[in-house]
């Protein structure tokens, strides 16, 4: 089994620590070009490839074993960037898909889904790692390392994975030709009821970037 997978356990914490900020980089940039984009039928393939991506390096920061920083308490930082200004492009790119439905913890029982924004997401991602990635660029490995293993069991990991699986839902359902019935008013500060959350992604959806994609039109019934 090669270094990119689940032998990171057994890997040098230097290389890791190289090899997980490489990543963590990569999907920073990455996200912060395809926000300045102006259609989201440009933005979603390249979203879904590097969300997938990084949930590769999360997943081998969960299998590592548990990283102690070498400081009890954690290096002041400074001010944390702020991401609203990428929240704020990905609202208005991804505005008819922006709201999703998601299960916060699918192991606790009858717990009803709720409204996210993968404009939030996306900032919030952002801002999870670039905190360690300030730690990595002052010189402070373990730091670094520690906080986005533990950042991904408590926060980043769950955001992305629910991310993901929006990303990867609204492409299937416009390359399957299935498309969900429109969006009702559903919103990250609202109560929906059930059948609300099931129109979660909407016709919109489709008519927006199907065609772009080079999609079949959906016959409207």
């Amino acid at each position: 089994m090669s270094d990119a997978t689940l032998n990171s356990v057994t890997q040098d914490p230097d290389d890791f620590a190289v090899q997980i900020a490489d990543q963590i980089k990569t999907f920073i940039v990455a996200v912060t070009e395809v926000s300045k984009v102006e259609e989201p039928e440009e933005a979603v393939p390249v979203l879904l490839l590097q969300v997938s991506q990084l949930l590769l390096a999360g997943g081998r920061l969960g299998a590592y074993e548990d990283i102690l920083p070498d400081e009890r308490y954690e290096p002041d930082l400074g001010a944390e960037p702020d991401a609203d200004g990428l929240r704020e492009r990905f609202a208005a790119l991804l505005e008819p898909i922006d709201v999703y439905s998601e299960v916060f913890d699918p192991y606790e029982p009858r717990k009803a889904p709720v409204p996210h924004r993968i404009s939030d997401d996306l900032a919030d991602l952002v801002t999870d790692l670039g905190h360690g990635l300030a730690h990595y660029e002052a010189d402070r490995a373990a730091e670094a390392l520690w906080w986005w293993q533990f950042s991904y069991f408590s926060n980043w990991g769950s955001t992305a994975s629910a991310t993901l699986r929006a990303l990867q839902s609204l492409i299937a359902h416009i390359r399957l030709n299935q498309p969900l019935a429109e969006l009702d008013g559903l919103d990250t500060d609202q109560d929906p009821g059930d059948d609300d959350l099931a129109e979660a992604a909407g016709l919109v959806m489709v008519q927006e970037i199907a065609g772009p994609l080079g999609l079949r039109p959906v016959k409207q019934q």
